[in-house]
């Protein structure tokens, strides 16, 4: 093998070698994959669904009410919606969530679903602290969330649930 050989093997290795390591650290710092594990969401998202998630939204932009989002809580990643930011005082009364003595209207969940009434002052808070979040599954009566294990730190969210991809006829931005 001559010197020319072995450059222009380097030369066209080193491309791939390049794309590799862009792709890693794509999926490593920017996006990733996570596949729905439980009934929580439905019928936002239901179970072997799998979505892209965008690690990266957050660090450019807050955590807005009723994104849906990838946390790690416990050594486990669970998708779950925002329903309190922090500042607010968040009750749950008659299948209603009001906040800040406001009612607001949530589409996304099914209004024949019963849920007890709960607030964050069963979870020992007054309002909601600083880089704090209230999350909550679509599915309130079969779903393990703030009710649960309290109120979770910015530093527990993965990413923003972006697009369902997997099963293919189900393709969509998630909303």
């Amino acid at each position: 093998m001559d010197l020319r050989n072995i450059t222009e093997f380097i030369r066209d290795t080193s491309k791939y070698i390049f794309v590799i390591v862009v792709v890693l650290l794509l999926l490593i710092f920017v996006v990733g994959l996570q596949q729905v594990v439980g009934p929580s969401m439905n019928s936002t998202l239901e179970e072997g669904d799998i979505i892209i998630v965008n690690k990266l939204i957050y660090r450019l932009k807050d955590v807005a009410r009723n994104d849906i989002i990838v946390i790690s809580k416990n050594e486990k990643y669970m998708i779950k919606r925002v329903v309190g930011l922090p500042g607010e005082v968040v009750e749950y009364k008659d299948n209603c969530v009001v906040i800040n003595g406001v009612t607001y209207k949530e589409p996304f969940i099914d209004s024949n679903i019963k849920t007890n009434d709960f607030s964050i002052k069963d979870l020992g808070y007054d309002i909601i602290p600083n880089d704090m979040y209230l999350v909550l599954g679509d599915n309130r009566e079969n779903s393990q969330d703030s009710r649960d294990y309290g109120l979770i730190s910015k530093s527990e969210i993965i990413g923003k649930a972006w697009v369902r991809v997997w099963p293919f006829n189900k393709i969509k931005i998630i909303k």
